[in-house]
């Protein structure tokens, strides 16, 4: 019988504070980034981009097979539009305590506020591109601190 498909054993491990940083780019025309936000007919993308990300965020161990459902302490979503460029840069940030870390949870946040603000911006904008998934930093566990070097 084969174990390549498994969740990896984290209960000898510690709880710990934990923390992740994760961001991508969403880039399209000028105008369709200044019409995001605006705001659209539908409401606000960017706010819907926002929660679209924590509720992702909340919901990673239903869509990544060999993430464990970890205790969520507080999450952010921030979007920082360029309206100039046509460009909106996505942060996310989990905090938590539990005994393996929030990278995921960061990560699938950003894309999916990415995914909520192409949902947008296909109406005045369909290529549309999101890009640069990666995780900024973290902190917490047996590994301890990672900062990317850009």
């Amino acid at each position: 019988m084969s174990e390549a498909s498994r969740m990896v054993e984290v209960g000898e491990k510690q709880v710990t504070a934990r923390e992740a940083v994760a961001e991508c780019t969403i880039r399209m025309t000028p105008d369709a980034c200044a019409a995001l936000v605006a705001g659209t007919p539908k409401g606000d993308p960017m706010e819907a981009a926002k929660v679209a990300g924590l509720l992702a965020a909340k919901r990673t161990p239903d869509l990544l097979p060999f993430c464990h459902p970890i205790a969520l302490t507080g999450a952010s979503v921030m979007l920082e539009p360029d309206a100039e460029t046509g460009t909106i840069r996505i942060e996310a940030v989990m905090h938590a305590l539990d005994r393996t870390g929030a990278e995921m949870e960061a990560l699938t946040a950003a894309a999916v506020a990415a995914l909520c603000l192409y949902d947008a911006a296909k109406a005045f904008d369909r290529a549309a591109e999101i890009g640069g998934l990666h995780l900024l930093a973290k902190a917490g566990g047996k590994s301890g601190a990672f900062r990317r070097a850009d």
